[in-house]
């Protein structure tokens, strides 16, 4: 299954975010084989950054990192995915700014919803910064459920038992791009969620 023949924005409604960065996933992806579903912030700046993209991109190094740390003993993007893990982002274009408005959020969760309902064997959410655990919160309220995660700071939060629907939600902190080499605190509670996730398989 090529994920980004399956799922994609129309209308681009959202001001806040870079349109000419949008990316949707293109790998071709086995849905029955994914277990864990990791979501990140958003598209990078630079599309040659993103997690599939050819060589060594930045958001592969750092994804690499965290899963080594978490003891996965990786090298690449293909060899996290072998593991069944998926990757993506919750906002498909560039941010504009630091931060990305609510109502961003709340356009891209619906995309990001179809994207889920794409893999059916999704036993693990892996929630990496405050906009994936924002969207998966939209996805949640949209089908009539409550909110997955509740408010708070992430590390008061964390390490708690979270589910929406039958799948494992972890809320982390962003693990793709520069920032994961400087926040060595944060570097170790992501290993420790990732390490947790990888051991519900």
């Amino acid at each position: 299954m090529r994920v980004d023949k399956c799922i994609q924005c129309i209308e681009f409604p959202c001001q806040d975010v870079m349109h000419e960065n949008y990316i949707v996933p293109n790998i071709d992806v086995d849905p029955l084989e994914i277990s864990i579903f990791l979501i990140s912030e958003a598209a990078p700046p630079d599309a040659n950054d993103y997690y599939y993209a050819a060589g060594d991109p930045l958001f592969q190094q750092t994804t690499v990192q965290a899963f080594n740390d978490a003891g996965a003993g990786v090298a690449s993007i293909k060899e996290v995915v072998d593991l069944g893990v998926y990757l993506t982002t919750a906002v498909k274009c560039g941010k504009t700014g630091y931060g990305i408005k609510a109502a961003t959020i709340k356009e891209c969760s619906r995309i990001l919803q179809q994207e889920l309902n794409l893999f059916p064997n999704v036993k693990v959410l892996l929630l990496m910064g405050d906009v994936a655990i924002r969207s998966i919160n939209y996805i949640a309220k949209s089908v009539g459920e409550d909110r997955v995660i509740p408010a708070g700071s992430t590390y008061k939060i964390r390490g708690l038992d979270y589910y929406f629907r039958n799948m494992r939600a972890f809320p982390s902190y962003l693990q793709a791009g520069p920032s994961f080499f400087i926040e060595k605190s944060k570097r170790r509670m992501i290993a420790e969620d990732i390490s947790e996730a990888l051991n519900l398989l």
